[in-house]
């Protein structure tokens, strides 16, 4: 955002010239709550993973619902600036005339003029001060009016919508409103009527619990998605406005957020996304990404691991488009900070790279917040950090105690607030009309950007077809035609590797023709064979590098890829690290499934083959937490050609987070039977000398390295004359997601003679060889030495196999 334009927007409202007179009509309510509920944006399909054994689909799978939801929708900002007056007018909605910004003064929810508008707005100022009179002939000091009486009306949103719910966290929301109202009425660049718009500012939420602070500024803003009819729905089953917020539920929302500490490390993400693409694109004379990062967090998040992590790797690749604001209130769920917490935060954030502001007295002096925000940050070369010394629970009686942080408000503080607002006799979820003009004066700006970002857009393609061509794939969601092409075809006298080295060669291979991958390893790149050769490195100097160090901060990569990945501009990120330290990354994991974010983990060192690093390193209930994530595709390849099925289902499923856990240890490129196509489905047969209508006596179904153990094995048993099977069902999930007929078809019902056979946890496995079968896995931890020592020792040797089938097989 620029300078000059931000002032300008900040000022705005200060235009007006008030008649004189007494104070006396009260203002009606324009309700968005008459209007119906509007679904969430156009929901189109999803890769639902359940292939079918048609590799087109897989090919022709190559855009996200939300990146076609954006594309529909970019088509027209709304081309017709009258039919957005005209809904204005109706409804108290943003509104343009003729496609030029409106001031909020000039039409109404009424169709009032600006004289009208002037009128009210001297009404309720009036009703605010008691009656008292005030300075109508200072701009600044009547700007300042509109701005508190506005919040005041949002913080009594706050209170309905809590006591309505009778649920929720309304501590936040009322001690940072007046931070919402300045992001959304003065600083960010939106637009409600496309929130998916590409170049629109991002707001993050990582003290997710204060939803409501987001939820009535979208309202408030104009955005279908939140009608007051939401509001009064807040925490309700089906409704659009959870707990928490999420991005696949409210449009409006960027990133899901919950879990402290998360939304700071997705802030980052969206920052360096930002950063990335306009390094990639941008040119002297042509800019065309170009916009902010706004984030609040609280006490919580400051104390949470994650946050710091994130804020050391922006403050070392220097985002400068990136405004933590931090609220702090000095309360937490069971007292106050000092409890737990002492240090300086500020001074932690100045030491790790960020430029820092105080604000004293957000309450009193608004204007040092906007001035923050709209100036001191964004002439920032660092990543800014805004310390605003707040009062959770801001007007209640329980302002600025832990009681403040959740829960409703009782008959008597609702009043104690209600006399000291002046909000007497007024109707829950009362909306002041000159409110949603103030909003719709710069959602309407919005509007203006969009339109001259597209122009933008059209010169820009005009001098630079080629650029113009990449960039607008990229944020279409769409993957280039053909690109699994460049996957490489390993030969039969291919020279043995590591599952992870076979990998490298996928990797290498893809990152030429798709201009989206980015990403990196925490510190282990060389170990897990994740970097793109031909690419150079994202540093403050290298922004359009693609390899991004993350260090060793395992919990922040997890959450900055979601950023990048929920940045929905196309790139598509991976992030790498020993299978064992999934660990530290599970809650940033977890919520790419439910955000549905297409992250790609490359994890390595996935078994007890690891060998010599012991226990300490060797995974064992891992897969297991990873598969029972909902909406997590956990993939195990077993040779070269299963990698390569594996970077097919992990790229093409843009709507879903999947895990590639690889081997350190070497295998066969190709075992014999195995196929990418096979993967697609999750499992399939490998190998069978059964006769084509007969069944097998045994099934052997590995996973990962020890699939070639499995063949092994079966070829001793088909030398004794046994009819065995060998299954790969390297993905569970989409194994699970194919039809009856062809799990049947694999693993038949009639055979109930089955041996798993993963050097891992048990759980999960008796689903897949029932009762009568056995499961040859750890039970205990791992141990230091040699991989094929160990293998041994826990008994991973085709010569133990065999025995154990034996045993089975010779049971009645």
């Amino acid at each position: 955002m620029e300078v000059g334009r931000a002032a300008a927007m900040a000022t705005a409202g200060s235009q007006i010239t008030l008649p004189g007179g007494p104070a006396s009509a009260q203002c009606s309510a324009v309700s968005r709550g008459s209007l119906p509920a509007l679904s969430k944006g156009v929901q189109t399909p999803k890769l639902s993973g359940n292939w079918k054994g048609d590799r087109s689909k897989l090919e022709g799978a190559k855009a996200s619902s939300s990146f076609l939801r954006r594309a529909k929708m970019a088509q027209s900002v709304r081309a017709d600036s009258q039919s957005l007056k005209d809904e204005q007018v109706q409804t108290g909605r943003p509104g343009s005339q003729n496609g030029q910004s409106v001031p909020s003064q000039m039409v109404n929810g009424n169709g009032r003029s600006k004289e009208d508008s002037s009128k009210a707005w001297k009404e309720e100022i009036t009703r605010m001060l008691g009656g008292k009179e005030g300075n109508w002939s200072d701009s600044q000091w009547l700007q300042a009016q509109i701005d508190k009486r506005c919040v005041d009306n949002m913080r009594m949103l706050v209170v309905d919508s809590v006591n309505t719910a009778k649920a929720g966290h309304p501590g936040l929301p009322l001690g940072m409103a007046e931070v919402g109202y300045v992001l959304w009425r003065h600083t960010m660049k939106y637009n409600p009527k496309n929130p998916n718009w590409f170049n629109r500012d991002r707001f993050v939420l990582s003290a997710g619990h204060g939803c409501l602070l987001q939820y009535i500024t979208l309202h408030l803003s104009g955005y279908d998605s939140v009608q007051i009819e939401d509001l009064k729905q807040l925490c309700q089953i089906g409704s659009r406005t959870p707990g928490h917020p999420e991005n696949v539920t409210t449009d409006g929302i960027e990133v899901t957020t919950g879990p402290l500490g998360q939304g700071v490390a997705n802030a980052v993400g969206l920052a360096l996304a930002e950063k990335h693409l306009a390094a990639r694109f941008n040119k002297d004379d042509a800019v065309i990404v170009d916009h902010r990062t706004f984030c609040i967090m609280g006490d919580g998040c400051a104390m949470e691991g994650i946050a710091n992590e994130a804020a050391s790797l922006a403050g070392n690749m220097k985002l400068n488009k990136l405004t933590v604001i931090y609220d702090d209130n000095h309360n937490t769920i069971d007292g106050p900070t000092s409890l737990t917490f002492s240090e300086d935060v500020g001074k932690r954030f100045e030491a790790l790279g960020w430029n820092r502001i105080v604000i004293d007295d957000i309450y009193h002096d608004i204007s040092s917040f906007k001035n923050a925000v709209l100036t001191e940050a964004a002439k920032s070369d660092k990543p800014t950090f805004i310390q605003v010394k707040s009062r959770i629970g801001r007007e209640s009686v329980k302002e600025d105690t832990a009681k403040a942080h959740h829960g409703t408000f009782d008959e008597e503080d609702v009043k104690h607030m209600h006399k000291n607002l002046h909000w007497e006799d007024r109707e829950p979820f009362y909306v002041i009309p000159q409110v949603y003009e103030e909003f719709t004066n710069h959602a309407n700006h919005g509007v203006a950007e969009e339109e001259e970002w597209n122009k933008s857009l059209e010169d820009y393609s005009r001098k630079y077809p080629n650029e113009a061509r990449e960039f607008k794939q990229l944020i279409s969601g769409q993957l280039p035609d053909n690109w699994e092409e460049a996957l490489p075809q390993f030969s039969a006298d291919e020279k043995i590797d590591a599952t992870r080295g076979y990998s490298e060669k996928c990797l290498n291979a893809v990152s030429k023709v798709l201009p989206g991958l980015i990403g990196g390893s925490a510190d282990l790149a060389s170990s897990n064979k994740v970097y793109m050769s031909d690419f150079p490195d994202f540093s403050p100097d290298t922004p359009e590098g693609r390899n991004v160090r993350y260090g060793i901060r395992e919990h922040a990569m997890a959450g900055i890829s979601n950023g990048i990945a929920l940045h929905n501009s196309g790139l598509i990120p991976i992030a790498a690290t020993f299978l064992i330290f999934s660990d530290y990354m599970k809650n940033a994991m977890r919520l790419s499934a439910l955000s549905e974010a297409g992250v790609i983990y490359i994890l390595t060192h996935d078994s007890i083959g690891l060998g010599e690093d012991g226990p300490t390193h060797q995974p064992v209930e891992q897969l297991v937490g990873l598969r029972a994530i909902p909406g997590m595709y956990v993939l195990r390849p077993a040779d070269a050609n299963e990698v390569v099925g594996a970077y097919k289902v992990a790229i093409s499923r843009r709507h879903e987070p999947t895990v590639l856990s690889l081997s350190r240890q070497k295998v066969s490129a190709n075992i014999a039977g195995s196929s990418p196509e096979g993967v697609l489905k999750g499992g399939y047969v490998v190998s069978d000398n059964t006769d084509s209508n007969g069944l097998p006596e045994l099934i052997l179904i590995g996973t990962g390295t020890e699939l070639a153990l499995c063949e092994a094995a079966a070829e001793n048993l088909r030398h004794d004359g046994k009819k065995v099977r060998v299954v790969s069902l390297v993905c569970w999930q989409l194994f699970d997601q194919q039809s009856e007929e062809y799990r049947e078809k694999i693993l038949p019902s009639k055979v109930e003679k089955r041996i798993s056979v993963e050097a891992g946890s048990p759980l999960g496995w008796r689903e897949y060889v029932g009762s009568k079968g056995k499961v040859l896995a750890v039970y205990t931890f791992g141990c230091s030495g040699a991989y094929t020592e160990v293998f041994k020792k826990y008994g991973f040797t085709a010569e133990n196999i065999t025995k154990v089938a034996q045993e089975l097989l010779a049971e009645a």
